[in-house]
């Protein structure tokens, strides 16, 4: 297995140029991406356009258009994968801040967002991405701030450093963590879990 950094790998990818074994440390395709059908089409360092075709049969909303949710989803993914390409072993991020100006609706369209880097910080970083439809008018606009962690913190092997438990004592709901027993729910007769009042 040959282990290449977030953008090579990305570019080749999207150029049809992975080779059987070729891995990098980030999960792509994501499964959100996989779920949703969002494509990534171009890639470079910072920046990243990612696609998706959108109809209110599969995304629509109350009001019969295609909802922002969705919308919002397709800008992070852009975004996230433009600051992917800079991630090194050791290293994670995570978004902290994402605003949309949502400009139209949409029904039924392939959907663009385009991401670059505005200002690349050692910790946090901002982004601006443009979301246009397949006539290239302009849907939305998307301003995010992203973080990127380091050593422990960046840890991807899931939930072990914080172990939870939740039972149930008697009537009360109770959670358990490395750092003890917090009631979630309370009876009538009970201060705290499980001791009698």
């Amino acid at each position: 297995m040959t282990s290449l950094p977030v953008l090579t790998y990305l570019q080749r990818r999207v150029a049809g140029e992975l080779l059987t074994g070729d891995a990098t440390l980030l999960h792509y395709p994501t499964p959100i991406s996989q779920l949703l059908g969002i494509e990534i089409v171009a890639v470079d360092e910072r920046a990243a356009t990612v696609r998706m075709a959108v109809t209110t049969g599969v995304h629509g909303n109350q009001q019969g258009t295609v909802h922002g949710g969705t919308i919002a989803e397709l800008a992070d993914a852009a975004i996230g994968t433009a600051h992917s390409t800079v991630i090194r072993e050791g290293e994670s991020f995570a978004t902290i801040e994402l605003s949309v100006r949502f400009l139209r609706p949409v029904w039924h369209t392939t959907l663009a967002a385009g991401a670059w880097c505005e200002h690349a910080g050692r910790t946090v970083s901002h982004y601006r991405c443009e979301i246009r439809d397949d006539e290239n008018r302009l849907v939305a606009i998307a301003e995010s701030a992203v973080m990127t962690v380091r050593g422990e913190a960046a840890d991807r092997s899931g939930p072990t450093r914080h172990r939870t438990d939740t039972t149930q004592r008697g009537d009360d709901w109770c959670t358990r963590s490395d750092s003890g027993m917090t009631l979630l729910r309370p009876s009538a007769t009970t201060r705290c879990c499980g001791s009698p009042p």
